[in-house]
């Protein structure tokens, strides 16, 4: 469904990714791993038309995206939810969602994508009048997530959704998130959280300043004698914890 080869990004003169390469196919939750700084999330905004790549190509459903502008690929079926959530805090619960559905001209559709949110977030159902920005960390992920989902797109794209949350709504995002892949999201996961993304992706890549450093399933991915010695190379021995820690 997509296909990344070869992207180098720039902030300025700054270069922000090294020629990254990477795919995901449909139906797939794919993880991207890696410390603070590493890239992640220029890849999602190089995705989604943010930022523009100097290099390399972009293809989605067999399309080159990465000469399209930001709401064209929002229309092609992507969908950003983009780190610390970026609600709009001064309008409601419901005015939030309408904005995620801007597309839709169908009033009777947009309700039904509406009620299709409140499904997967019940407290927003609740919550529809309240303004955006008193609620709690917890329900604005929760807002930002249903907010994406009203396009009802082909390939979701999360940026650290468990950025400062409690452990407990940590959990409650990610069983979300497995639900979405379960009914058939295809997701593409930006996570420090190596535990629980690793847990519920099939596949992962690690990224260290702007490179793909490594890549594979859960169980390759947590082999730590091949990380060592493929790597890290032979007598560099880094204790798991602090690997996945970012430190």
């Amino acid at each position: 469904m997509l296909k990344m080869v070869g992207v180098e990004t720039y902030y300025g003169k700054v270069k922000a990714l090294h020629g990254v390469s990477l795919n995901v196919n449909e139906g797939q939750l794919v993880t991207i791993l890696g410390a603070n700084g590493a890239g992640k999330t220029t890849i999602l905004k190089t995705i989604s038309g943010l930022v523009e790549p100097e290099c390399g190509t972009i293809h989605f459903d067999n399309k080159r995206i990465d000469n399209k502008n930001p709401e064209e690929i929002v229309a092609m079926g992507i969908s950003h939810v983009p780190e610390w959530r970026r609600i709009f805090p001064e309008l409601t619960v419901y005015e939030n969602l309408l904005m995620g559905g801007f597309l839709i001209k169908n009033k009777d559709l947009l309700q039904e994508r509406m009620e299709e949110s409140f499904q997967h977030f019940p407290i927003l159902k609740k919550r529809q009048t309240q303004i955006a920005g008193t609620m709690s960390g917890g329900e604005q992920q929760m807002l930002a997530i249903s907010r994406a989902l009203m396009l009802k797109p082909k390939l979701l794209l999360l940026d650290e959704p468990s950025l400062g949350l409690s452990p407990l709504l940590v959990q409650d995002i990610f069983n979300t998130i497995k639900e979405l892949h379960k009914s058939g999201v295809t997701i593409l996961l930006v996570e420090q959280n190596v535990n629980h993304a690793l847990k519920i992706a099939d596949y992962g890549y690690v990224l260290t300043t702007g490179k793909i450093f490594l890549s594979g399933t859960y169980e390759e991915l947590l082999d730590e004698e091949k990380v060592r010695e493929q790597y890290l190379g032979e007598g560099k021995y880094v204790r798991r914890s602090k690997l996945w820690s970012g430190r």
